[in-house]
């Protein structure tokens, strides 16, 4: 499972939270701290949360001790991110004794007050007020007019170069191993002027760097009943566009209007940068997914993408190991995955989900062939990358700074999304860089995932 960074938790000493929030002031103030597990959507979640609760008064605590409860916002999607997420209730508990839960497993309060009867309160995902309530209840709120003033863009948990803009919640699909439905309920986009508003205040913040997440970008406002044009994506990304900042979009399901989304990235308007699910490539493995399974059909639309934006990073993930999966199934995910020549490429192996429909389909796969599948296909795609990357050597490249030490600076370019992708390191000319300097490196260097470079 995905977790957050290890700093951004309160039982690691955090100097930039303390900084930046003001964990300390004359008297005594009400303190909470939190634990995010999983995915950048339950990121910016934690960032409203404590966004709220600075905003009434509550000072954010770095440290378990230093706390008067602790939210622990929690992940479901697999088992074994269930497993961590019980992990952590647990050591919040033993730190410090009065835990409130949120979050996806929230939406299965037995399983957790079963494993932990001791939590004050379980709250499901995206429940703001009732988790604001629980905390009220816990730690009753002591305001300060004097003190307690919010920064425009709220509390963040990222660096202060970049951040997450959630664009909608819940989804329509009804993919048979997923329960992200059940637990977010369907589609529900925000106003397109509400995001635009927050993504300004990002930009005036500081922030160099937006990354559109959601469940189904490419779906975002579908779902209203008036809406201004038929897929509103396409004018919220024209919008982002005209910010002056780098704009990645994740998870975007391969509908036929992102084609109309790509010119936009050759124009410049937002990073050339796809973060697409494709789970699979053969039609039956799909058809048992309750996925789209036209497989050919999307190497035509990779290579339309790629004929309108030749620069275009493609990234997905995969799930080997699906039931009912054949070695001949699965060698055709390696023929496709070696005729996409896909950019950036992530695996899973399947695991049951309590509640997932995929659990009652016969023939499941035993472990071991899982594991061996999915040593083939990453082989396969770091092969892949190697390749890809080696052919940066020589090239001038655009890149985002987002760590400086004494021995150079640790950057991204437009090709890597911050904590899932690569690295371009640049050990010559990093003098005087700052995190969120955009810069313009050359390529000397590359390995199976990263690049090394000199400032220019």
């Amino acid at each position: 499972m995905a977790q957050n960074p290890p700093d951004l938790r309160p039982d690691r000493a955090n100097a930039r939270l303390e900084r930046d929030l003001g964990t300390v002031r004359p008297g005594r103030q009400p303190t909470i701290g939190m634990v995010s597990l999983g995915c950048p959507k339950a990121l910016v979640d934690s960032e409203r949360i404590l966004t709220r609760l600075r905003a009434e008064g509550y000072a954010i605590s770095p440290e378990y001790g230093g706390a008067d409860a602790v939210i622990v916002n929690t992940c479901g999607f697999l088992d074994s991110a269930k497993a961590e997420s019980l992990d952590a209730i647990g050591e919040a508990l033993n730190a410090n004794g009065r835990v409130i839960v949120t979050g996806c497993l929230g939406a299965e309060p037995e399983y957790i007050t079963g494993a932990h009867p001791k939590v004050l309160a379980v709250t499901g995902p995206h429940q703001y007020e009732q988790v604001l309530d629980a905390v009220h209840g816990a730690v009753p709120p002591d305001p300060d007019p004097f003190v307690d003033l919010m920064p425009a863009a709220g509390v963040k948990l990222t660096p202060r170069h970049y951040s997450y803009l959630k664009i909608s919640e819940g989804c329509n699909h009804k993919c048979r191993f997923c329960v992200i439905p059940d637990m977010r309920g369907r589609l529900s986009s925000r106003p397109m002027a509400a995001v635009m508003r927050e993504a300004e205040k990002l930009v005036e913040s500081g922030v160099k760097e937006i990354l559109v997440i959601s469940q189904d970008t490419s779906a975002y406002g579908t779902d209203w009943a008036d809406r201004p044009s038929k897929f509103p994506i396409l004018d919220l990304a024209r919008e982002l566009g005209q910010l002056g900042v780098w704009v990645r979009m994740h998870y975007v399901y391969p509908y036929k209007h992102v084609r109309d989304l790509v010119p936009v990235m050759a124009d410049g308007g937002v990073l050339p940068y796809l973060d697409i699910p494709f789970q699979h490539a053969h039609p039956d493995t799909l058809k048992r997914m309750a996925r789209p399974a036209a497989a050919e059909r999307t190497l035509e639309e990779i290579a339309a993408w790629r004929r309108t934006c030749p620069d275009i990073t493609l990234r997905s993930t995969f799930i080997v190991g699906y039931p009912g999966e054949t070695e001949a199934e699965f060698q055709t995910l390696l023929d496709w995955l070696d005729e996409a020549q896909l950019d950036r490429v992530g695996c899973f192996q399947y695991e049951n989900v309590a509640g997932a429909r995929s659990n009652a389909l016969p023939d499941h796969v035993p472990e071991e062939v899982k594991a061996e599948r999915w040593a083939r296909f990453m082989e396969k795609a770091q092969a892949i990358s190697e390749a890809k990357l080696a052919a940066k050597v020589g090239r001038r490249v655009n890149a985002i700074v987002d760590d400086v030490d004494d021995d150079g600076a640790t950057c991204r370019t437009t090709a890597d999304a911050p904590e899932i992708d690569g690295n371009l390191f640049v050990d010559r000319g990093f003098e005087g860089l700052t995190p969120g300097d955009i810069i313009e490196v050359e390529v000397d260097e590359a390995s199976d995932y990263d690049l090394w470079g000199a400032r220019l």
